[in-house]
């Protein structure tokens, strides 16, 4: 609901502007003094403040710029029993919406508060665009390493242009990051972008999440659908797990990229769109093509700008800025003081394989803040993260010994098997027996 702040000492003058306005649906909150109006608008946020000038333990116009500060959206009209010119032109330049005097000007409150209510949806609106285009501004993507900064040259570079993406790397190495930064820095920017992960849905619905049906063209389809390629018109849609797409739907997203056009399940007229496609694999699509998998006709089509994002192991000088910004952003989650983290935890860190990437550390960082007290340490790292840490402390003074290499490759195999000991010795080409006994000794 659209809610009102009043600001005025005179009790009286508070409770009839509030009959006056609260009938027209408004929710209104009041308040007597300065004080008391901060503590309101911290925890209600009212999209527009009729505020008295002369207030107990301050002056409205000097309040209209403390709240324009502190929320910029909100629109204040202020109110004064004797108005005089230079308190109204101070009252505009510090942010005021207008100035009126009481009394007289009754009639046109209501007017006047629907004027501010529809510049404040607008200030909020424009806010929230701001926010979304500073998360994801490419300046956002932390990292110093060449290979990232390459990426992101990139990615600037393809930006202005309309053609299409094709983004490969690990999982958690930031692709969707990319591709929202890419729409964001474009000239649709200020249209849709919609994300899909293509493994997320079986062919039939992927299609029908896509593409839209019409209604009666399978069972369960009551009425018309609208494709999500619909819903992107001029716009952006960024298909993730471009690889997992099934063979069958790949030739229909082919005619979106060649024709502009598709047909909805049960239509025959074809479908309009004119939408950038950004595309998003961690697999090897050129050998999808050889094992039959993927359509070659649509790779060349998805990958006319190709952007690879590196694994976090090829960038790890990058690993302390990223891990000292998910500090700060779950300091603020949590609502924790965290003095940092150890050099110990950092070096831990370090050493780390973090086949999860960037999305690993993320977590990592998290459950550490969520257990620790004042500064993050290696015992607030998860056990197999401490362990990495000893094994690579004592490497050194072992790498050279038989055993100490045995013990290596025996635990790597069998992560490799996920703890399949017959597989393990299979690969290992030693008995089982003989397996339990090293796995015994080398304390596995």
């Amino acid at each position: 609901m659209d809610n009102i702040l009043i600001i005025d000492d005179e009790p009286q003058i508070r409770k009839l502007l509030s009959r006056i306005i609260g009938l027209e649906g408004y929710e209104v909150f009041q308040a007597a003094d300065c004080q008391s109006a901060l503590k309101q608008l911290k925890l209600h946020r009212p999209r527009v403040v009729l505020c008295d000038v002369f207030l107990p333990d301050g002056n409205g116009v000097e309040l209209v710029s403390a709240i324009k500060t502190l929320y910029p959206e909100m629109e204040v009209i202020l109110l004064t029993a004797h108005g005089n010119i230079p308190d109204g032109v101070q009252a505009i330049k510090n942010g005021a919406f207008d100035y009126i005097t009481k009394g007289d000007d009754n009639n046109k409150i209501i007017p006047l508060i629907s004027r501010a209510m529809e510049q404040a949806k607008k200030n909020l609106g424009e806010s929230v665009k701001c926010k979304e285009s500073r998360a994801y501004s490419f300046d956002t993507i932390l990292g110093t390493s060449p290979c990232l900064q390459e990426a992101v040259e990139l990615a600037r570079k393809v930006s202005a242009t309309d053609v299409t993406v094709l983004l490969t790397g690990e999982t958690g190495t930031g692709k969707e990051v990319f591709a929202q930064a890419i729409h964001r820095n474009s000239r649709r920017e200020a249209r849709t972008f919609i994300a899909v992960n293509c493994s997320a849905f079986s062919k039939d619905l992927l299609e029908s999440e896509l593409f839209g049906h019409k209604a009666g063209s399978f069972t369960g389809a009551l009425k018309d659908k609208k494709g999500l390629f619909e819903a992107a018109d001029n716009g952006t849609i960024f298909l993730d797990e471009i690889g997992e797409m099934a063979y069958e739907l790949q030739a229909k997203l082919l005619r979106v990229l060649e024709a502009g056009e598709y047909f909805k399940i049960g239509d025959t007229k074809p479908t309009k769109v004119n939408v950038r496609v950004i595309s998003a694999t961690n697999r090897d699509l050129k050998r999808e093509i050889e094992a039959g998998h993927f359509r070659e006709d649509l790779y060349y089509r998805l990958s006319v700008f190709q952007i690879h994002l590196p694994p976090l192991r090829e960038r790890k000088e990058d690993i302390e800025v990223l891990a000292r910004s998910f500090v700060q952003h779950f300091s603020r989650q949590l609502g924790k003081t965290i003095e940092g983290m150890t050099p110990e935890y950092l070096k831990a860190l370090q050493a780390a394989e973090w086949k999860g990437n960037i999305r690993e550390l993320r977590n990592v960082v998290e459950r550490g803040m969520i257990v620790c007290d004042r500064q993050l340490t290696v015992q607030d790292l998860p056990f197999e993260l401490q362990h990495k840490r000893s094994e690579t402390t004592t490497q050194n003074h072992s790498e050279f010994e038989l055993a100490a290499v045995e013990k290596r490759h025996i635990a790597r195999v069998l992560q490799h098997t996920r703890g399949n000991k017959t597989e393990a010795s299979r690969l290992l080409k030693i008995g089982l027996t003989t397996l339990y006994r090293k796995i015994e000794e080398y304390g596995l």
